[in-house]
């Protein structure tokens, strides 16, 4: 869902979650877990480098 090559660690993402699905990994790009994703899409449209495809 994150392409950790494309991932800038800008952080958006992680803010505009609403239910806080996203945080950054020990490699310090970011994640999702799957089991919070309520798959609204706000991550994947805020994201500057087009890094998330939630489809995915």
């Amino acid at each position: 869902m994150v392409d950790k090559k494309t991932c800038i660690s800008c952080g958006t993402c992680v803010a505009i979650c609403p239910v806080g699905a996203i945080s950054f990994g020990e490699d310090g790009k970011a994640q999702i877990d799957k089991n919070i994703c309520i798959r609204c899409g706000s991550c994947q449209a805020s994201c500057p480098v087009s890094a998330i495809d939630i489809d995915k």
